[in-house]
C-alpha cells in the first residue's frame, strides 16, 4: 500500500471518528485530503474502495439513513472501534515483551515498540513482566536479520505474493534467478532460509537469505499464493550436518578501532597506513560476511577470496 493510500485511509478514519453526527460523502470529500475534487465519477470509486478495504480489517462504517436528509451519512461508533480493556496475566505480558524485544534489530522493530506502548496505555506493565520472568533483564534475546533481502521476502510472505531474485548455489559462484513462491522465512542455527515452491523445478525449496544477491521483486498480485495445508516450515530446513572446516581469514582493522574483535583474533600484528593485520578463525563464510559488513569501513578482508568476496556481495546486496 502506496505512503498516500495509507494516509487517505488515516485520515478517513479520524474523521468519522471524531464527527458526532453522520457526515455525507460530499462532505467527507473536502474534510478528507486525497480525495478528488474536480471528478465525481473518481471520487465515488475511491471512496467506496476505501470503505471496503476498512471494513475487511474490522473497521467499522456505519451507513445513517437520515429521512430529513437526501444522502445517507457516515460515522465510525467509538464504542464499536475501541479495543476493550485489556487484561493480560503476568506470563502473557512477558511473551509479548520478550517478542519485542527479539525483533528489536529486525525490520519490525518500529511495530514491536508501537504495540507495547499500546499494552502499556492499557495499563500493562510489560516491562516488571519481562523482568521476572527473564531474571531482571539479565538475558535479552534478539533476532539477528542483517540479510538484505529479509524485510521483502517477510512482506512477500505476509502479502502471499510470488517473488523473483537471483541466488547463488551452495559451493558455487554460479547465479541464477529463481521465482518462488513463499510459504514462510525461517531461522535455523543463525541463518534465516525461505522456504516455498520454486516455479522453475516446480517443486518445494529451501534458500539461504545470505545467497541472495541484488534486491528482490514482487511477481504477480497480493494473495496469490497459497500455503499448503499441513506444511512443516521447520523440517523443510533441517540439513544433513556439513563437516565445519575452520580456516583462517587475514582482516585488516582500522587502528583503535573493533576491540571486540581484536578479542577474538588468535593474533594481531601492526599493519600500515594506520590499519592492523588480524587473523580471525572461521568455518562460514556467509556468516564471517554478514559479521565483517557490519562494521562497516572499519574492517577489510584480505582472504581468503571466498570471505572477501562474500563480503562484497553482502555490501552490494545491501546497497542494492
Amino acid at each position: 500500500m502506496s505512503r498516500r493510500k495509507t494516509e487517505r485511509l488515516l485520515n478517513l478514519v479520524i474523521c468519522l471518528l471524531a464527527t458526532r453526527r453522520p457526515l455525507p460523502a460530499e462532505q467527507i470529500r473536502q474534510a478528507v485530503p486525497g480525495y478528488d475534487r474536480d471528478s465525481d465519477e473518481a471520487f465515488q470509486r475511491m471512496f467506496e474502495r476505501d470503505k471496503n478495504e476498512l471494513r475487511e480489517i474490522g473497521i467499522p462504517i456505519d451507513v445513517v439513513r437520515d429521512p430529513w436528509e437526501d444522502e445517507p451519512g457516515y460515522r465510525i461508533e467509538r464504542e464499536s472501534y475501541e479495543l476493550p480493556e485489556i487484561t493480560l496475566e503476568p506470563d502473557e505480558a512477558a511473551v509479548l515483551g520478550l517478542a519485542a524485544q527479539v525483533w528489536q534489530r529486525a525490520s519490525l522493530a518500529e511495530a514491536a515498540s508501537g504495540a507495547l506502548l499500546k499494552l502499556r496505555a492499557g495499563g500493562v506493565d510489560t516491562a516488571d513482566a519481562l523482568g521476572g520472568a527473564i531474571g531482571g533483564g539479565a538475558l535479552e534475546l534478539r533476532v539477528d536479520t542483517r540479510d538484505p533481502a529479509f524485510p521483502a521476502l517477510w512482506q512477500a510472505v505476509r502479502d502471499r505474493r510470488a517473488v523473483r531474485f537471483d541466488y547463488r548455489a551452495a559451493g558455487s559462484e554460479n547465479v541464477h534467478t529463481r521465482t518462488v513462491e513463499p510459504w514462510g522465512v525461517v531461522s535455523r542455527r543463525g541463518r534465516w532460509y525461505l522456504a516455498g515452491y520454486d516455479r522453475g523445478r516446480e517443486a518445494p525449496r529451501v534458500f539461504r537469505l545470505s545467497r541472495i544477491t541484488g534486491p528482490v521483486t514482487t511477481v504477480g498480485k497480493a494473495g496469490a499464493v497459497q500455503v499448503p495445508e499441513g506444511v512443516d516450515l521447520r523440517a523443510m530446513v533441517v540439513f544433513p550436518d556439513e563437516p565445519a572446516q575452520e580456516r583462517v581469514a587475514v582482516v585488516r582493522v582500522r587502528r583503535g578501532a573493533c576491540e571486540g574483535l581484536r578479542q577474538l583474533a588468535t593474533a594481531v600484528r601492526p599493519g600500515g597506513d594506520g590499519w592492523d593485520e588480524a587473523e580471525l578463525p572461521f568455518t562460514d563464510p556467509e556468516r564471517l560476511a554478514g559479521w565483517m559488513a557490519s562494521l562497516g569501513s572499519d574492517v577489510e578482508v584480505a582472504s581468503p577470496p571466498d570471505a572477501r568476496e562474500a563480503v562484497i556481495r553482502r555490501l552490494k546486496g545491501a546497497l542494492a
